[in-house]
Order: structure tokens, then sequence, then C-alpha cells
């Protein structure tokens, strides 16, 4: 109830253009420690409008969450004379290390292929593939394979029907966030759709962040590679050693 009477007073106070979207988030920044094993981010919001709401159609929402983008090269694997080895090779240009869509309706009711073409909002149009080469067979298939994959680890997500939307005005979802996260600015976006057609946007940033031990040990993995491969030998043969000794000891005993 705290939630809903703020949300109002923020549109009643905010001046009226047309159906927008007012927004927010339990958090604005993700810590990865040590000890992280996956989080939650609670996502709501509201419609702010200037006239009554229209009856020809339904308002829908869309709500995008998707982290930094990388190349990739996919390659794919058959076996010749009983061995593996890999045979074609494709460059994805850029693709999101996590990518989540959550939905207020089955997403292609509520979004058109040509909004989604202009929006790039579902996991396929996220992936950016410009071409692949002449020789390679299927290559659409390099970039389902893909999206199999970080779906199956949770990295990719389709979650539809799972935006609560009341009364046409406020709206709330939550979306899980792996453990294993890439370090980044991860894009949040919401759209208002209406007969399929996009009619308000909003965009802002979720910062993902190491910290603590994890921040130091990824940036001298990064920076200092050498005294990280060092520092990781030293660990491994004190763990070895300090192994061998406690079996030594319960043998003795």
């Amino acid at each position: 109830m705290l939630l809903r009477a703020f949300l109002l007073f923020v549109i009643a106070a905010m001046p009226l253009r047309a159906e927008e979207v007012v927004l927010g988030m339990s958090s604005d920044t993700i810590s990865i420690t040590t000890s992280f094993d996956g989080s939650e981010l609670l996502i709501f919001g509201a419609v702010k409008r200037e006239v009554p709401i229209p009856t020809e159609a339904q308002l829908e929402v869309i709500i995008a969450v998707q982290g930094p983008k990388e190349p990739l090269t996919l390659r794919r694997k058959e076996k010749k004379f009983g061995i593996w080895i890999n045979t074609d090779a494709v460059e994805i240009d850029l693709a999101p290390s996590f990518y989540a869509l959550s939905t207020s309706a089955p997403f292609t009711d509520i979004l058109s292929d040509v909004e989604d073409l202009r929006h790039d909002v579902s996991i396929p149009r996220a992936i950016r593939s410009v071409g692949a080469p002449m020789d390679v067979s299927d290559p659409q298939s390099f970039t389902e394979a893909l999206i199999r994959i970080r779906t199956n680890k949770n990295l990719y997500q389709l979650n539809e029907n799972t935006v609560n939307f009341d009364e046409q005005t406020l709206f709330r979802t939550s979306i899980e966030l792996p453990s294993d996260l890439t370090e980044g600015d991860y894009i949040t976006r919401i759209f208002l759709t209406r007969g399929g057609k996009v009619v308000s946007s909003f965009e802002t940033e979720l910062d993902v962040r190491k910290v603590g031990l994890e921040k130091f040990l990824f940036d001298l993995s990064r920076n200092q590679p050498l005294v990280y491969g060092l520092l990781s030998l030293t660990i491994a043969i004190i763990a070895g050693w300090g192994a061998s000794a406690i079996f030594q000891l319960f043998r003795r005993q």
C-alpha cells in the first residue's frame, strides 16, 4: 500500500504530457563478492497520463535487463575418425552477457515484429551477428545454440506473464540474477505497448561491480598476470601441503 501511494503521489506531482513510465528499482547497484550466489532485482513503476485510459486496446508492459555486450566466436564440433574436432566457426559481433525479458502478457501478443526490429527487444534481436563465412552452412544455428546454452545457465531469460500490472497504472516484477554475472553496466529498458506498438519507453542503468577480495583477485589477474599466477601456485602448494599434513596426522592416530 505504501508503494502504491508513493507512486500515485509521484504521478500527481509531475507535469503531465503523455502516457509515460515512472520507474523504480530495489537497488541501482549489485556488489559481487566471493560469497555472491545470485540476487533478485525488484523493478516497479507506474504510468502517468494526461488523458483517461484508452479503451481501444489494453496497455502492456515489457521489461528488459541487458548485461554488457561482448564479441564471441562460436565453433561447431564434428566427430571425425573417432575424435571431436572444430569444423566451422562463426563470429558474433556483439552478444549480451545477460539478458532477461519480463512481460505482462505473451511476448508475441504485445509486440509486433516491426516494433521488435526497431527496438531490438527480443533475445535474438539483442544479439548482433552481421554475417557468416560463405562456406558455413546454417549459420543461424550458431546463434540458436548460444541462446540455448545461456538459457540453460539462466543468463538468458524470457519470463512471460510475470509483470503484475494493476489497473493499467502500477506495475512490478522481479528478475533473478545468477551468480556468474559479468561486471559492468546493465541497461534496464521499460516499454509500454498498445496494440503491438511501443507507445512509450524508458531506460536506466544498473551498476554491477566486484568488491572486496573478488575485485582484488580480478584486477590482479588482468593487470599483473605473472603475480597472479605465482600467487595461485603458492596457494595451491600450501593447500596441498596442508592437506597432506592433516592426512598424515590422522594416519598416526
